[in-house]
């Protein structure tokens, strides 16, 4: 791990060496071990890559980004969360390892690692480990860590992900998505997943999962679920634990420490949200090896986490969504034949092993698909308003933002309503109250 970051760096910002849907990132002259997050206003849904602007969110997100590192850093915000779980009991209790504590009694005598140098001010280029500068800014001070793709091999026909070199690193991005469940929203994975079984095999997952009752949209787990993907493979790839600990390079007991860790991280994060007056259901963390040290990396904002705030609307209770998921479910229900040509796109790409927007791509020049859809200009104010009321809520004092969330929520319920589409997003977004 690196002892100092300096507080100051040349912000001679060259070409990036990675220009991706959300973010851009730079080398940073004179330290080869750091780069510089630049987020962008840029937004992808559905892994198709930007396909909308929101104006704001770039020093939204990384305004956002700041605070929660520096709060995993803290050892006293760890000694709260500490106290709140042995108050509450579940999880400490249904641990008989003894490893939830132990990683506990880590962080609250010395913060959890992170990549997190701080966020930069752009026009001096001072670097702020601990709070923001006078004028936030949209760039971020991290430490480098290897990402190492897998090697897509192919044999008669069939094809599979090679990941045998990340057991002969130390220092690297341990190639998953760490899904960290509270709940289960209608957009959930799982759910779908459970919802096409029979009734079998849904009784067989959900004893994989260590849930007793039926899923069903907007219930709360007992206790947290940590659903693991691939994340350098083409597309996003549900996998179980044994596979994810194979194809992860660490040791068992690292890759248990993961978990547990990952966990932890989605509790901090949802006090941080229910301060803004907003519940968490699910986020997702990537974590890097650094030698036998395990590091919380890459971004955590809006586009990695669902959160939401409840309103009645109707004589149904509506959860009106404050991240990503809004966007997804605008597509969805707004541009359903677009949604519909990426799912087929995806389908054809899990068969051939080819990526998924070169077949949509295709498909979109053969008039077989139809294009990107342009997002209406009042839909992306609302959005833009969701971005204020949390920038609002870090540079005002964490001050209660619960009525403006609910203003805002009710904005977005109306323009479904005056889009004559109230019916499908209360299908997506909404539970009786009769």
């Amino acid at each position: 791990m690196i002892d100092k970051f300096p507080e100051r760096i040349d912000l001679t910002l060259d070409k990036p060496f990675y220009s991706g849907s959300v973010q851009k990132l730079y080398d940073v002259d004179g330290h080869p071990e750091l780069l510089i997050s630049e987020t962008t206003v840029g937004g992808s849904v559905f892994d198709v890559g930007t396909i909308f602007n929101i104006a704001g969110s770039d020093i939204g997100r990384a305004s956002f980004r700041h605070l929660v590192f520096q709060e995993l850093q803290n050892p006293e915000t760890w000694n709260g969360i500490s106290k709140l779980l042995h108050d509450e009991g579940s999880i400490i209790q249904n641990d008989d390892t003894g490893m939830v504590e132990r990683v506990l009694s880590e962080f609250s005598k010395s913060g959890a690692l992170t990549h997190h140098a701080g966020m930069i001010d752009r026009g001096s280029g001072d670097v702020y480990a601990k709070g923001f500068p006078e004028n936030p800014s949209n760039l971020t001070l991290i430490k480098k860590y290897e990402v190492i793709k897998p090697e897509l091999r192919e044999i008669l026909g069939w094809h599979f992900y090679d990941y045998e070199k990340y057991h002969h690193k130390s220092q690297y991005v341990i190639p998953l998505e760490y899904i960290v469940r509270l709940g289960v929203t209608s957009g959930s994975s799982i759910l779908r997943k459970y919802n096409v079984l029979n009734d079998s095999g849904k009784k067989e997952y959900l004893s994989e999962l260590r849930i007793n009752n039926p899923l069903s949209p907007w219930m709360q787990f007992a206790l947290p679920i940590v659903d693991l993907t691939t994340k350098y493979e083409p597309e996003d790839r549900n996998i179980s634990r044994q596979e994810a600990a194979l194809i992860s390079g660490i040791d068992g007991e690292a890759f248990s420490v993961s978990m547990i860790i990952a966990i932890l991280g989605a509790y901090l994060l949802k006090q941080i949200f229910a301060k803004i007056g907003l519940f968490l259901w699910d986020m997702k963390w990537e974590i890097a090896r650094d030698q036998n040290d395990l590091v919380f990396v890459d971004t955590i904002d809006t586009d990695s986490v669902r959160v939401t705030v409840n309103i009645k609307s109707d004589n149904k209770s509506c959860f009106v969504h404050f991240n990503k998921q809004a966007m997804r479910d605008y597509y969805k229900i707004i541009h359903a034949d677009w949604y519909g040509a990426v799912n087929d796109a995806k389908k054809i790409a899990a068969k051939t092993g080819k990526p998924f927007t070169e077949i949509l791509s295709k498909g979109q020049k053969e008039n077989k698909y139809p294009g990107n859809p342009t997002v209406d200009s009042y839909f992306l104010d609302i959005q833009k308003e969701k971005f204020s009321m949390i920038q609002s809520f870090i540079q005002n004092n964490k001050q209660d933002m619960r009525k403006e969330a609910e203003r805002i929520a009710h904005a977005e319920i109306d323009y479904y309503i005056s889009s004559n589409k109230r019916e499908q997003y209360e299908e997506l977004n909404s539970v009786s109250l009769v």
